[in-house]
């Protein structure tokens, strides 16, 4: 098992930045990837970002491509996610997932963490 702690959410206004972070622990030499995903008020969830655990590599939905950067530390057995220009379209719940055993397919969560951006 993994398990996800995310921390670094809050109210910001409309242009502001907020940096997330996401510390896994437990079974964490089977990660293959790790990534966020958000959830808005009255919509589905949707994949914000991931970044591979071995090669760093990254990927963004195209909502938050050149504003939001995903980065890992592996010593730490943590990533981050740097969120700039923030929109109120932003505004949801961001929940960090990691991927064991097969890469990109996520199946372990974290509980969630608010981002509210206010206009």
């Amino acid at each position: 098992q993994v398990q996800l702690v995310e921390s670094g959410g809050g109210l910001v206004q409309t242009g502001g930045s907020l940096r997330l972070d996401c510390a896994a622990s437990g079974r964490t030499f089977s990660i293959k990837t790790m990534g966020w995903f958000r959830q808005a008020p009255g919509k589905e969830r949707e994949f914000v970002s991931g970044i591979s655990w071995s090669s760093g590599s990254t990927y963004y939905a195209d909502a938050v491509k050149g504003r939001f950067t995903v980065s890992r530390d592996n010593g730490k057995n943590t990533i981050y996610l740097q969120m700039k220009s923030l929109e109120p379209e932003d505004t949801a719940v961001y929940v960090c997932a990691a991927a064991g055993n097969v890469p990109g397919a996520y199946n372990y969560w974290g509980q969630g963490t608010q981002v509210t951006v206010s206009s």
